[in-house]
Order: C-alpha cells, then sequence, then structure tokens
C-alpha cells in the first residue's frame, strides 16, 4: 500500500529567470500536487535545469514567485524552503564515510549524536546499503553511490526532493534498476519530487505527469500516456520518440519507427499510406530497422526480417500512431543551447 503524501504542494507562479540579457525562463507556471512525482523533460538548454535551481534556492528569479505548502519560498535561502537536492555529480566528499554523509545535514541541524546514528541506520535499510556505513565513495559502485546521496537528501525529512539528473552517469544495466527503485521509494515515502531528465523513458517510468520545455517555456504538461499518444506540437511528438517525418495532406505526418508497418501487398490500412523504396536495413536486435524513402524525404522503420535495398515497399502508419501537424518548427537536437545547459 502506498504512503499517504506527507510532501507538500508546489506552486510555480509566471515565474522568469534571465542569466544577463538572456532570459532563459519565461513566466512558467506550474503546479505540484503533494506527493505527485514530476519529470521536467527536454534538451540541454530548454530550461529544466534552470527551473530546478530556481526551486531549490539557487538561482533567483528576476519575475514571479514559488509556493510550497502555502508558504512563499521565492526569496527564501535554500536552508528554509524544506526541499532537498540530489545532484548529478552525487556531490560525495571523498574523504567522507557512507555514515557520516547521509547524517551530515542533520549534525548541521544540530541533532545530537545518538539521534543522528538512528535516523542513518534507518536510510541505510531503507536504501539497502546496510553495513556500508564505514566505506567511503572511492569503494563504492555507482548505484551505492547514487543511493548514498539520495540518503543524504532523505535524511533531513524533506517536504520536496530535487532531483537533477541522478541516473546519467550510471551505465544502462544499473539505470534501469535504479529508476524503478527511486519510484517504489517515492510512492512509499508519499513525497512530492521534481525530476529533470532528458531521457524520456526514464521521465515515462518515473513520472505521474511529465513536463516538456521548450525555450523556457511549458510545450506540454501532462501523464506520461497522453503526452505520448497526443503531443500537442511537433516539438513534443519528436522528443517523444516521434522522429520520422513525412510530407502529407499539405502538412507532415509525424510517427514513431516501432509504429509504422511495411504492409503487404494489397493490404488496407486506417492511416497514412506512402509508396517507398528500401535504402538501408541493419538488425537492432530482436529486429530490423530499414532506411525508407518515401515522399523525398527518409523514414525509419522496425520490420521482422531483413529487407534488400533497393526493394520497393508500402509504408503504413496506422491512423492512431500518426501524428499530423501543419508546422513542424526545428527537433528538439537543434535548438541551439543557452548559456547554462538544461
Amino acid at each position: 500500500m502506498e504512503a499517504q503524501p506527507r510532501g507538500v504542494p508546489l506552486g510555480i507562479e509566471r515565474l522568469a529567470v534571465s542569466y544577463g540579457r538572456t532570459q532563459v525562463l519565461h513566466e512558467v507556471s506550474l503546479a505540484v500536487g503533494a506527493g505527485e512525482f514530476v519529470a521536467l523533460l527536454g534538451p540541454s538548454g530548454c530550461g529544466k535545469t534552470t527551473l530546478l535551481r530556481a526551486i531549490a534556492g539557487f538561482v533567483q528569479p528576476s519575475a514571479g514567485r514559488i509556493m510550497a505548502g502555502g508558504r512563499d519560498i521565492t526569496h527564501a535561502p535554500p536552508e528554509k524552503r524544506g526541499a532537498a537536492m540530489v545532484f548529478q555529480s552525487y556531490a560525495l566528499w571523498p574523504h567522507m564515510s557512507v555514515a557520516k554523509t547521509i547524517g551530515y545535514g542533520l549534525a548541521v541541524r544540530g541533532w545530537d549524536r545518538a539521534r543522528i546514528t538512528a535516523r542513518v541506520e534507518e536510510m541505510l535499510r531503507l536504501l539497502r546499503l546496510e553495513g556500508l556505513g564505514a566505506r567511503l565513495p572511492a569503494q563504492l559502485s555507482g548505484g551505492q553511490r547514487q543511493r548514498v546521496a539520495m540518503g543524504r537528501a532523505l535524511a533531513v525529512d524533506p517536504e520536496i526532493l530535487l532531483l537533477d539528473e541522478p541516473m546519467s552517469n550510471l551505465d544502462a544495466r544499473v539505470r534501469e534498476g535504479v529508476r524503478h527503485e527511486l519510484r517504489v521509494l517515492q510512492q512509499s515515502l508519499g513525497i512530492t519530487a521534481i525530476h529533470v531528465t532528458h531521457d524520456r523513458e526514464e521521465a515515462m517510468i518515473l513520472a505521474d505527469r511529465i513536463v516538456v520545455l521548450e525555450e523556457g517555456r511549458i510545450a506540454q504538461a501532462g501523464p506520461p500516456e497522453e503526452l505520448w499518444h497526443r503531443p500537442a506540437n511537433a516539438y513534443v511528438a519528436d522528443f517523444l520518440g516521434a522522429t520520422n517525418r513525412l510530407p502529407f495532406g499539405g502538412g507532415v505526418v509525424m510517427f514513431r519507427p516501432e509504429e509504422a508497418r511495411v504492409l503487404a501487398p494489397g493490404e488496407a490500412l486506417d492511416g497514412p499510406v506512402f509508396d517507398g523504396v528500401v535504402a538501408f536495413c541493419a538488425y537492432a536486435g530482436g529486429r530490423w530497422r530499414a532506411t525508407v524513402r518515401a515522399a523525398g524525404a527518409e523514414a525509419l522503420v522496425d520490420v521482422p526480417q531483413r529487407l534488400e535495398a533497393g526493394a520497393a515497399v508500402r509504408l503504413g502508419i496506422p491512423e492512431a500512431a500518426a501524428h499530423r501537424f501543419a508546422d513542424t518548427g526545428p527537433s528538439p537536437e537543434r535548438h541551439v543551447a543557452y548559456a547554462e545547459a538544461g
């Protein structure tokens, strides 16, 4: 059974942030419910890290306000915001043991030694780090270091947990397991969490709601399945995997490689159909991925068996997978990053 939310609602109202003459956030407004897990998703330079740092108190806004649990924390110092942050680098001190690292924030707050020890032991059990309290960071695996950073943040019992791409330094195998551990932990604690990532799969797995940022503005916000099936614009569709773009009906249809189909002769389909030619086909592990030239462009398509280069094919996109837009605009990967990453 999930715990009752013990975090607080967070309100961001018309928040603006500038670095010199460059405006990075443009009057962003966002409401986060108590105990909700929200992922801020987007490419480097979209403003997601700046938004997280503004919530944490490390960046001062030029306009707007931030409310936490009914309190205006816009100009409060970081330690007075009821928030704790897990950094991308983990920021672990190389000379400090696991136990001392987790208990550091408690010592700063003036807790006595016995109380700190009890809280640290609780965190070690919660994060499956029993027996590792005396180790130094260099003696830990990447996943264990990530848990120590999480323990340091959770030990102070924050109302809001802020996560700045904390899994980006883990290899793919470890990262997949840690994602699920983090989600289970957040749900069991009922804590409010804001998570910055550029990894759409990570956002889909972790979040109750995804907020896609584009050039300092919210492009779309909603549950993962809503954004996946009904992207608001071409930018969101592209970032959520619908990277194929073919001219169709006076506009563009966008779709994911795994959702397109190579049709059999005479096969009908409810959705756009293109005549094309296979340019290239390579094995991608469990499937073949073909490059198909159609409508003056190229599209990637996952197919069950190898297709010969030069073969004529009919490429179909089921209606539910076809995202139609009049104007596609630039893809997220082509955006020019701001001076500050994120």
